[in-house]
């Protein structure tokens, strides 16, 4: 399966099903407890804001999790993290399955996240910014006691200013460097890619987080790509200017997310390495994926707090993960 674009510049396809789960059931699909499983891969960054979201809002007794592994083929996302290589509520092999019970002929991506209807088997959405947006709106009435406001309503236009530039130059820049077919377009992904870094350096050295006082939305998109910075796009994607480690301000803004119940803790550095070195072989025809880099920085102090603000505003860090949930011993930064 090739990723890099022979004749230049890399465009993502953005063709999703736009089916979306709400309060009044508009699309056919209401909000129902224990009705929905969302299915991800700890190794994309996409997957990961749907999981953190999650967390933050205390969905996980009301909307299950299926986590596929952290490599795939050209068909389908693979459960073979579970026994049998099947998940254990949908009793599929492969995501593909979830996504042609719904439309049979569906030619699009088999992406990650997505919502399956568990009663029915069949794939409902994976669209994966409005996915969730709703977790915050359309979920309300089963968020847990002190889940935080990560899309308020005063600060949505600003949100979504912040999120456009984030998934256009840093989200999907990183991808359109390093997917980028000729030297032209891979420059020119670079140089969008290192501007609108240093724009958000400039913009988190006085604020400690991107929009208002709080955690929003804004940071868990900004957070999934951060994190897997060093340790897949610096090298894999030519992403390297600058590691993040040599960027002061972001590095500390990452750490200080990462050490947030939530962010860190649904972090999985071997999936996010062995996801990119694999599956992109005709960048790493090898398929050897690195040991590094050196994960204890990740724990060292931010210093974040002088600049005031409370992560979680009104509300409560979330409990622990449950133990099904946990990112393996050895996966995640060492303590």
């Amino acid at each position: 399966m090739a990723y890099v674009n022979p004749q230049g510049e890399f465009t993502r396809d953005q063709r999703y099903i736009a089916t979306r789960i709400t309060e009044d059931g508009r699309d056919g699909y209401p909000v129902e407890p224990g009705r929905y499983r969302l299915v991800v891969a700890r190794a994309c960054p996409w997957a990961n804001r749907a999981i953190i979201v999650r967390r933050l809002l205390g969905l996980e007794d009301v909307l299950s999790m299926g986590i596929c592994g952290p490599t795939h083929d050209e068909r389908s996302w693979t459960f073979d993290l579970d026994p049998g290589g099947r998940d254990p509520v949908l009793g599929i092999e492969r995501l593909q399955e979830a996504y042609f019970k719904r439309i049979p002929d569906y030619d699009k991506g088999i992406t990650v996240p997505a919502m399956v209807d568990e009663t029915t088997g069949q794939v409902v959405t994976n669209d994966f910014a409005q996915m969730t947006i709703d977790l915050s709106l359309e979920w309300t009435r089963y968020h847990r006691e002190g889940a935080p406001q990560l899309y308020p309503e005063e600060l949505r236009d600003e949100i979504d200013k912040i999120n456009k530039a984030v998934f256009t130059e840093v989200n999907n820049g990183v991808y359109r460097a390093g997917f980028a077919g000729t030297q032209e377009a891979y420059d020119k992904a670079y140089d969008r890619l290192f501007a609108q870094l240093d724009q958000l350096s400039e913009r988190l050295a006085g604020q400690r987080y991107l929009v208002g006082d709080t955690i929003t939305e804004a940071d868990v998109r900004l957070f999934t790509t951060l994190a897997r910075f060093d340790a897949a796009y610096h090298g894999h994607f030519k992403c390297n200017r600058s590691k993040l480690t040599e960027m002061p301000v972001l590095w500390a803004y990452a750490r200080d997310l990462f050490q947030t119940p939530g962010f860190g803790d649904t972090t999985d550095f071997v999936h996010i390495k062995q996801h990119y070195y694999i599956v992109h072989k005709d960048i790493n025809p090898t398929g050897i994926v690195p040991k590094g880099p050196d994960l204890q920085g990740w724990l060292t102090p931010h210093d974040r707090e002088k600049l005031g603000g409370r992560p979680f505003g009104d509300g409560t860090p979330p409990p622990p993960p449950k133990p099904a949930e946990r990112v393996p011993a050895g996966h995640g930064a060492v303590a």
